[in-house]
């Protein structure tokens, strides 16, 4: 199997790890089998591929898109390094306010799967960065909202003091701000 699937400390969001096959010519790895990842808690469909370039010390996040449009992300570093970050934000989970964060690397080849419900936000550790990611649904601006990267009540523990950030990144809410739409199911209420 090319894939190794690991649930993380907040189960939903989904570590994936690549096997790589390399030579001193370079290497092939497989970034995406729909069948693995279905079986492995991450259904898709995804309806856009995103690309993202950043320089060393760029935080951008923390993003997320409300329903009807809530979007699932799968991310990877295919140049440089990051360190992902994934916030729960749906009411009544119980790692509601919780987050969790991984390097993420062209030489790691690890994945960052982060389904709806969930802020997500980066950090670029290297020179440079980009990232490949893919969404369960198209970007739609009227549906984006975001939380403040350094929000105290969440507490994320970013590997960088001074970050880079744009405009609106540098102006968005606190959690306790932001629209309440994500609402936690346990898998009894699911049945």
């Amino acid at each position: 199997m090319p894939f190794q699937f690991t649930p993380l400390d907040i189960p939903d969001v989904i570590l994936v790890e690549t096997r790589r096959f390399g030579d001193d010519r370079g290497f092939f790895m497989e970034t995406y089998k729909q069948p693995e990842f279905a079986a492995n808690g991450i259904p898709g469909p995804f309806t856009q591929d995103n690309c993202s370039h950043s320089a060393r010390g760029v935080l951008r996040g923390l993003h997320f898109q409300i329903p009807p449009f809530a979007q699932g992300k799968l991310i990877a570093a295919v140049q440089g390094e990051i360190f992902d970050v994934a916030v729960d934000i749906r009411h009544g989970s119980p790692t509601y306010k919780q987050w969790v964060g991984r390097a993420l690397s062209a030489t790691n080849g690890r994945m960052l799967y982060i389904p709806p419900g969930f802020a997500h936000g980066f950090c670029v550790l290297s020179e440079t960065a980009t990232l490949t990611y893919k969404v369960t649904e198209v970007y739609m601006p009227d549906f984006e909202q975001g939380i403040m990267w350094n929000d105290p009540d969440i507490g994320i523990n970013w590997p960088v003091i001074e970050p880079i950030l744009s405009r609106r990144d540098s102006h968005l809410p606190p959690l306790s701000q932001v629209d309440k739409s994500f609402v936690w199911e346990s898998m009894a209420d699911r049945r």
